[in-house]
């Protein structure tokens, strides 16, 4: 019997930065399910509890819901899933506050895809990725 494939929960709100990182999740034998805002996130894994994530890529500037918020739900809720940020404004007190809040990463877009996937795949395993990316 084959292992299931992990699935990555992508929240962004830019729609082209889903589509991308849908494809490249995909294309590494990851499942992806995206999101266009952190509170259609939020709603799902609350309306549907048997909704499976293994990991969650946050953009942190979001309207409505930021990324750093989506973590503190999560957190209050109880559930431990690995956060990996990405964000277009490297800002040293959001990358301070992701990452004292146990996010596993904290990466610049654009992000380098091989960086993003090992990332992943070390916060699948349960260690920590690059914790500032390129």
């Amino acid at each position: 019997m084959s292992q299931p494939r992990p699935c990555i929960a992508v929240v962004d709100d830019d729609e082209s930065i889903c589509r991308a990182l849908r494809r490249l999740v995909r294309s590494v034998g990851m499942d992806a399910e995206t999101f266009a805002s952190g509170q259609e996130f939020i709603d799902l894994i609350t309306a549907v509890p048997s909704f499976r994530a293994d990991c969650v890529i946050l953009d942190v500037r979001m309207p409505g819901l930021n990324g750093l918020e989506v973590q503190e739900r999560l957190a209050r809720t109880g559930r431990r899933l690995p956060v990996v940020f990405i964000t277009a404004h490297d800002d040293g007190g959001e990358r301070d506050r992701a990452l004292a809040a146990g996010a596993v990463a904290f990466l610049r877009k654009p992000v380098n895809d091989e960086v993003l996937i090992g990332t992943l795949r070390a916060a699948l395993e349960g260690g920590a990725g690059p914790r500032r990316g390129s």
